[in-house]
């Protein structure tokens, strides 16, 4: 498909750059079926989900991917993608014309790494040197990675360190935030507990690639970037056992969504995963283990909105972007929420 069929028009003014507090205060546009359209609050969500449904949570943690650097006299910019092994990464450089294999690129308090070699997705490899546990030097070196349309606002600060963490996040490796689960608190939690809507957790590793533009002109020339995800045969057969008694999947974040479809078989059946996924979701898929969906509002010509029309339909998701539009719905992964179920 053309990539240009899933453009729309965002007033910069729609951005948000910090999230609502509580962060269960955010608005929720909620989208059933062929027609229904409802302008609701996330913390709706025990009265429009049914009891016996299951909310599916990515656990990742982000890291302190966002590094700011010197070689020789030129500034470099570094955002961590996929971690290769203990002390080295995939990343992604700004100035990377002024990088060559080799070099060593000095970041702040005392952090080096030595630049490797380019890779076929348009970053390249970089090695931490030293002793100390790389984890240790992304905290003192590093800031947390806010997606671009944020950080060219304003500058990263340490409340990010916060707002930018869901209530899931365990496993570190992540880059950027499944922002969807943002919204939610203990309160919300016991609240859906309450009403008989139970949850689970999968890890997703989000990777920088998650920001970067289409630049194809049709879907089929667009390569995804890999991410790492990991799915256990307890999570699988408990996620299997909610769709057998009749409870609905649904999914919090594209991020969950994407790893889900990943470890789904024809027969609908989840099985356990541990591996990289590039699945990349656009009209025309066959949703195989979720039933509905909850994330955020994306941009425009985004591989994430083309996913959420794979799931609702292209017209009726561009109908459902302008009316939030004209409504002042808060977009991006500070912003408000959809819950669409088709």
């Amino acid at each position: 498909m053309r990539v240009e069929l899933f453009d729309f028009e965002l007033p910069p003014e729609r951005i948000a750059l910090r999230p609502a507090s509580p962060r269960d205060a955010a608005r929720m546009l909620v989208l059933e079926g062929a027609e229904s359209m409802r302008d609701l609050g996330v913390r709706d969500l025990p009265s429009v989900l049914r009891p016996g449904d299951c909310l599916v949570f990515n656990d990742t943690r982000v890291i302190p991917a966002q590094l700011e650097g010197t070689r020789g006299e030129a500034k470099i910019g570094v955002t961590l993608h996929k971690r290769l092994g203990p002390r080295d990464w995939q990343v992604f450089v700004r100035n990377a014309k002024r990088v060559r294999p080799g070099d060593i690129i000095a970041f702040a308090q005392d952090v080096q790494a030595q630049a490797g070699e380019r890779d076929e997705d348009g970053g390249m490899t970089l090695s931490f040197l030293g002793d100390e546990p790389v984890e240790l030097l992304l905290e003192r070196a590093g800031q947390m990675p806010l997606p671009p349309y944020i950080a060219s606002k304003r500058p990263t600060d340490q409340r990010d360190r916060e707002d930018y963490q869901t209530m899931f996040a365990q496993a570190p490796g992540a880059v950027a935030a499944p922002t969807a689960a943002l919204h939610f608190t203990p309160a919300l939690i016991a609240a859906l507990g309450g009403a008989g809507i139970d949850h689970a957790t999968l890890t997703l590793h989000v990777g920088a690639g998650t920001f970067l533009p289409v630049k194809a002109e049709d879907t089929d020339e667009h390569r995804m970037h890999a991410e790492w995800g990991r799915i256990d045969q307890a999570t699988a057969d408990r996620l299997n056992a909610v769709r057998a008694r009749g409870g609905r999947l649904i999914a919090v974040g594209t991020t969950s969504l994407r790893l889900l479809e990943s470890a789904t078989g024809e027969d609908g059946i989840i099985r356990p995963f541990e591996d990289e996924t590039r699945i990349f979701i656009t009209p025309g898929y066959r949703f195989r283990a979720i039933d509905g969906l909850m994330t955020n509002f994306h941009l425009p010509r985004s591989t994430l909105f083309m996913l959420v029309s794979a799931l609702m339909g292209r017209e009726r998701m561009q109908a459902a972007y302008a009316h939030a539009i004209a409504q002042g719905y808060r977009f991006y992964s500070y912003g408000d929420a959809s819950l669409l179920l088709p």
